[in-house]
């Protein structure tokens, strides 16, 4: 974006500031539009003490042009509400680039090429770059570890509620399910900033499909299944792997790492997200979806209606009912349950 301001005052640090930081604002309602076809022209100027300052604004895109203008004795106020006038003319204006190809205009005048297609779609528009198979290995490489975990949780859930029967699904399985479809050409690519919600709404579409496959009755049991826990640990040598006395000592082994959390504090997190996962059996199953999404695995409200496929107002609704049914069910003292509670008091 092309951007120029004339001062007819003295530039303050104030004003600079401000300007910058609206100039930010509106630089990303405008990643639609080409940066090199943007010009946004500003002067900021004083006639008079009586008057106050003057701010005017021009803003010039490959499809319109739209000013504001603005009065005020201080110069950051000035600056500021000129701002907001403008973006509500371009919020106006790209409600209208939207859906100007859906109105058929009625005139006599049929010279003018009528739009055919939405302005996203034109060449004044920036394509915003969609998932490669590339994004999605790196994603699952250095993310396997929290994907799995999620996997696990959901089907421990549905295994609870007895939607699931007891190991009729690995999350190897779900994973590897996800990542197929994922990099298969049956499925529309988001774009890269959507990677993670499409990769978690994928691997609960999965444990769907992969349950509905399998036919069986939450309480059947075949007979060719092995009903004991495999003994996964057959020795000791992964706890040895840790240090060994005749190799040479390092930095890392002797200073501790003050932000990695110590085994104490990770058997308490994990105690906790226990404690929730049995508080939330109870409750619906599209409450406990959403308060897992948000408060353990740190999606948005947004995020998480794509990842569930539902409207946001329904997720913040989700989320705020959980909230509440833990409120009542989560047997801890009062203090740890609301420092548990208030990381999803912005739903």
């Amino acid at each position: 974006m092309n951007v120029h301001f004339s001062y007819k005052v003295n530039k303050t640090p104030d004003v600079e500031k401000e300007i910058n930081q609206q100039v930010e604002k509106i630089r990303r309602r405008l990643q639609v539009f080409r940066p090199e076809l943007i010009h946004l022209k500003g002067i900021v100027e004083q006639n008079s003490v009586r008057e106050g300052f003057l701010v005017s604004l021009n803003l010039r895109l490959p499809s319109g042009q739209m000013a504001a203008q603005e009065r005020s004795p201080n110069a950051t106020t000035a600056i500021k509400s000129a701002f907001e006038g403008l973006v509500e003319q371009l919020t106006k204006h790209k409600d209208h680039l939207r859906n100007t190809h859906r109105w058929p205009r009625r005139s006599m005048d049929r010279t003018r090429p009528q739009p055919q297609v939405p302005f996203e779609e034109t060449v004044a528009a920036v394509q915003p770059p969609t998932v490669s198979s590339e994004d999605i290995s790196s994603y699952v490489n250095a993310n396997l570890g929290r994907l799995q975990r999620f996997v696990e949780r959901e089907l421990r859930y549905r295994e609870s509620v007895e939607q699931l029967a007891p190991e009729a699904l690995t999350p190897a399985e779900v994973i590897n399910e996800a990542v197929a479809n994922a990099l298969g050409d049956g499925l529309d690519k988001p774009e890269r900033l959507a990677l993670e919600p499409w990769l978690y709404r994928l691997s609960m579409r999965a444990i769907d499909d992969l349950a509905s496959r399998t036919g069986e009755e939450p309480g059947s049991v075949p007979l060719q299944r092995n009903q004991r826990a495999p003994n996964v640990r057959a020795s000791d040598e992964p706890q040895l792997q840790y240090h060994q006395p005749d190799e040479q000592l390092i930095a890392q082994d002797i200073i501790p790492d003050r932000g990695t959390a110590t085994p104490e504090d990770i058997a308490a997190s994990d105690e906790m997200i226990s404690l929730v996962e049995a508080a939330l059996l109870s409750a619906p199953r599209q409450d406990r979806e959403a308060f897992i999404l948000n408060a353990i695995e740190g999606f948005t409200v947004e995020e998480i209606a794509a990842i569930t496929e539902r409207k946001p107002e329904q997720v913040r609704v989700s989320v705020n009912s959980a909230r509440d049914h833990l409120r009542k069910a989560l047997p801890i003292p009062n203090e740890f349950r609301d420092k548990l509670l208030q990381h999803t008091k912005t739903a």
